[in-house]
């Protein structure tokens, strides 16, 4: 008896892991954790439908300024972002491979937030995806105050 409430508990745990990796949750949230910041818990949807009104501004002055510094974890599907300017942000965009964006409500200077890859939606409707290494992170950009500022993004 032991050993199949062992077996169920197991079974139990690897279903939440695999969907804790695919980012499904059954309610339209992009993950089962919800973020920390309450600005940032939206539906896939909503994600999705806020990207889709968005461009990469091409033409938008780019900035050299080290506004922002990132880690990411392809494991856990995340990046940590740090504001390291003087001020705060507000409605901030956010931008991977010139493709994938999320708007930033608010960004309160010397603080960071934990963005997951599927909080990154491009204009049909997809999610960041790495893909297993065929999609790999190129660019990290925020555009802000009309600027476009190159993020420094390590791997963890």
């Amino acid at each position: 008896m032991k050993a199949y409430i062992a077996s169920i508990c197991g079974g139990f745990v690897t279903v939440t892991a695999i969907l804790a990796m695919s980012g499904c949750t059954g309610d339209g949230r992009p993950t089962i954790i919800p973020n920390s910041d309450s600005t940032l818990r939206k539906s896939s949807t909503e994600f999705a439908a806020d990207a889709a009104k968005r461009s990469y501004e091409v033409t938008a002055p780019k900035s050299h300024d080290a506004i922002a510094r990132a880690q990411y974890n392809v494991m856990e599907r995340q990046f940590e972002l740090a504001n390291l300017s003087n001020s705060d942000w507000q409605n901030i965009e956010i931008w991977v491979n010139q493709k994938y964006v999320v708007c930033v409500p608010q960004f309160d200077r010397n603080t960071g937030k934990t963005l997951n890859f599927e909080l990154f939606y491009d204009s049909g409707g997809h999610h960041f995806e790495t893909d297993h290494g065929n999609n790999p992170v190129r660019s990290l950009q925020i555009y802000q105050g009309g600027k476009m500022y190159d993020v420094v993004a390590t791997l963890e």
